[in-house]
């Protein structure tokens, strides 16, 4: 069971149908021909939420550019004690679609000593993040309400994130919308280029026909290797959920009703 909380994710669609089909667009109107890393959702965004974006908003949010990101500039505020110098220079995290920032705020509790670049477009989840992380008083997280693959392109260097974390993209069940899904070779490429040697590329899913596809793109990238293959040859080529991955509520629900969650985990060589 797909969880609804986490960020739609689409790549390059075919032009229209000459007919109307149910799920395409008219015809004469064309899909963007540019990979997103979402679809826009409707949604509402609650009273908190709105109070945490006015708040912690300006401390937290780091405003779409086309110029390189200077992560200890964007990290900063995140030292708690000014003699904490090294804490602008820690591994910083790409996530791509946090949903609703469940997660997110988990892994960010739990690694400290990491820094979280993550991006999402989905209004109410920006808000449902920040107001988490006020709650739990988190300072190493910064959020870019853009657009994740243009958010690659413009403001993240080569080799500079120590680990991409992907979790539950939209599985695009159909088969004539699989060309949507956001895990593609262009785009890995483009993440494996900005990985450090040895950084990580973390993507899970609860759809097995995606999950196949995760790991025969990721395979296919010449800049990562399988971490699993040897060490867990029995999950062929699949990862043992990392312990930092939290299990979301969407996700227990699956698994009580026998949905498979599968980990794919490669590492820049």
């Amino acid at each position: 069971m797909t969880d609804p909380t986490q960020s739609c994710a689409a790549a390059t669609p075919a032009a229209a149908p000459s007919r109307r089909v149910k799920g395409c667009l008219p015809e004469g109107v064309a899909y963007p021909k540019e990979i997103k890393s979402f679809v826009r959702r409707a949604g509402r965004t609650t009273t908190g939420q709105a109070k945490a974006v006015a708040d912690i908003g300006p401390q937290f949010l780091l405003p779409y550019q086309t110029e390189l990101l200077d992560f200890s500039a964007a990290f900063s505020s995140a030292v708690a004690d000014p003699g904490q110098v090294e804490a602008v220079n820690r591994p910083v995290i790409l996530e791509i679609g946090f949903g609703m920032g469940e997660a997110t705020a988990h892994i960010a509790a739990l690694l400290p000593e990491k820094n979280f670049l993550c991006c999402e477009v989905h209004q109410p989840g920006v808000g449902a993040l920040l107001k988490r992380i006020g709650e739990q008083g988190l300072r190493n997280v910064r959020i870019v309400a853009h657009d994740a693959v243009e958010v690659i392109d413009h403001m993240l260097p080569l080799q500079s994130l120590s680990g991409v974390h992907i979790f539950f993209p939209d599985p695009w069940h159909k088969k004539r919308h699989n060309k949507r899904r956001l895990i593609q070779s262009p785009l890995i490429a483009k993440l494996a280029a900005r990985l450090k040697v040895g950084g990580y590329l973390h993507c899970a899913t609860d759809w097995q026909p995606y999950a196949e596809q995760m790991l025969e793109v990721l395979s296919a990238e010449p800049l990562l290797k399988n971490t699993a293959a040897q060490t867990h040859p029995e999950l062929a080529g699949y990862a043992p959920k990392p312990y930092y991955r939290p299990l979301t509520k969407f996700e227990n629900r699956g698994i009580k009703l026998g949905h498979g969650v599968w980990d794919v985990v490669f590492e820049r060589i």
